[in-house]
């Protein structure tokens, strides 16, 4: 079996802890709510892929076990939605996504992502965003993830929204120009800084 359910009640921290840690208008989730657009995919990892391609030296397709077997780490953060619930001290597992691209080899005049996964759904990130925090996740507190939170493969993008942290991926669209993602299309914010509370275009700048 891939897919280990599990539920962890989480301890709302002090409000002196929460001060410089929570960002505005956020309150702390007591459990990971589950939010998506459309249907939770199946997954058959015999025929499951995950592809790196566009504006690259070396285009990637690896199966499951391939991306199983990339280097990988463990690092913990907090995740934010736009709709106001934040889960605190996440441990994700998984690999860099900074290290894909750069066994990729990402052209020079490259500068943004887009993130393809089941389902249609698409988020966009620029490359220069692209620190040692963001994870293509496989795991979430020591476990796989579950379906419904996006496994086989999630990217988590710290300190933007999660809607930019997409489940279900399954490719990297290296780009020279940017191109919004789903959200990004119907209003959303194209860089989602939680911090700045960037959670919708400024007016008349929806794409």
């Amino acid at each position: 079996m891939f897919f280990r359910p599990k539920s962890r009640v989480r301890r709302p921290a002090s409000d002196a802890a929460l001060r410089d840690r929570l960002p505005p208008g956020q309150i702390v989730a007591r459990r990971w709510p589950v939010l998506h657009q459309g249907e939770v995919p199946t997954f058959d990892p015999a025929t499951w892929d995950f592809q790196v391609y566009g504006q690259l030296e070396r285009p990637l397709r690896l199966t499951w076990q391939e991306v199983q077997d990339l280097p990988r780490t463990v690092m913990t953060g907090d995740l934010h939605c736009v709709t106001r619930w934040s889960t605190l001290d996440n441990t994700w597992g998984g690999v860099l996504l900074r290290d894909v691209l750069d066994r990729a080899g990402v052209a020079d005049d490259a500068a943004h992502l887009l993130i393809h996964c089941d389902g249609g759904y698409t988020t966009n990130l620029a490359i220069a965003a692209i620190d040692a925090r963001v994870l293509l996740a496989t795991d979430h507190d020591g476990a796989p993830l579950t379906p419904e939170h996006g496994f086989p493969l999630r990217i988590v993008f710290p300190d933007r929204y999660a809607w930019k942290s997409a489940k279900w991926v399954r490719g990297l669209e290296v780009r020279i120009e940017d191109e919004p993602g789903f959200w990004e299309r119907y209003g959303y914010h194209n860089e989602a800084d939680v911090w700045e509370e960037e959670r919708f275009a400024p007016d008349g700048d929806a794409r």
